[in-house]
């Protein structure tokens, strides 16, 4: 099959790369930074955030290979802190890189797909985008905002053949933590002095996740998939069973839960 992958560089996408070839598939990937090749994946200088570069991605696969059989949008990034000191611009640059981000790639996937009347779509959202984490809001709404567009984009196509699925992780060891960029300083801490426990909660969480080949092995077999789910948890059991007592908790009762574990 060929495969496009947005945001190969490190931790899932690269994790992804390396699999997906070495089943024999045809990869290409998406990277904005220098990468350490991949043997058999084919890089794309371009970066999710610019129309052109996210138009360009797309028709260089298509005029090599001409079809595109799986698209996996995994490029991403992440704002931490409290919301209200978050500022407008880091707000609009996180809905910029994992909302429109995919938005900008599938506006020139979609047609290709519905040409040849077949696809598969799989769209990286998070457990965070199943519940407002604290301190992550806007990381949360912009992975809420994935989660609304692809179930409506599953109805709407698919007679034309294409699948679309939502992948939610839970916490994975990754750079993602490294590279999040947190808001700080002394004005914030004072406004919400439980930020900083919860900070420290969420990275030790992270840094002691799971592996990202043991993702990329599930979304090996998901690409495989005549008929994949709608969703798929990659998580831990604990993280998989914070996503059932949302569902079946009263709201207040969750809210409760997740503050205690938050420190709030």
């Amino acid at each position: 099959m060929i495969i496009l992958i947005t945001g190969v560089t490190s931790g899932f996408g690269k994790a992804m790369a390396q699999k997906l070839s070495a089943d024999g598939h045809t990869v290409y990937g998406t990277h904005r930074r220098e990468v350490e090749p991949i043997n058999n994946v084919h890089y794309i200088k371009a970066d999710v955030q610019n129309e052109e570069d996210c138009k360009y991605a797309v028709e260089k696969v298509l005029t090599e290979q001409g079809r595109i059989d799986v698209f996996i949008s995994n490029a991403g990034m992440g704002i931490g802190g409290p919301l209200e000191f978050c500022t407008l611009e880091q707000a609009q640059k996180q809905m910029d890189t994992n909302w429109m981000g995919m938005v900008r790639c599938l506006h020139w996937v979609l047609p290709a797909m519905r040409a040849q009347g077949q696809g598969k779509i799989i769209c990286f959202s998070s457990i965070g985008g199943l519940m407002g984490l604290p301190f992550q809001g806007l990381y949360s709404a912009s992975k809420f905002a994935i989660e609304g567009y692809c179930e409506a984009l599953r109805l709407e196509v698919k007679k034309h053949g294409i699948k679309v699925v939502v992948i939610e992780p839970g916490d994975f060891a990754t750079s993602f933590t490294a590279s999040r960029n947190s808001v700080a300083g002394p004005e914030v801490h004072q406004a919400y002095p439980s930020y900083k426990r919860s900070l420290e909660s969420i990275e030790k969480d992270e840094t002691g996740g799971l592996k990202p080949e043991f993702l990329a092995a599930k979304i090996s077999k998901i690409v495989n998939k005549r008929n994949p789910r709608y969703h798929y948890i990659i998580s831990t059991l604990e993280q998989r069973l914070s996503v059932f007592l949302k569902a079946i908790l009263p709201p207040s009762w969750f809210a409760a839960i997740l503050g205690s574990y938050y420190h709030l």
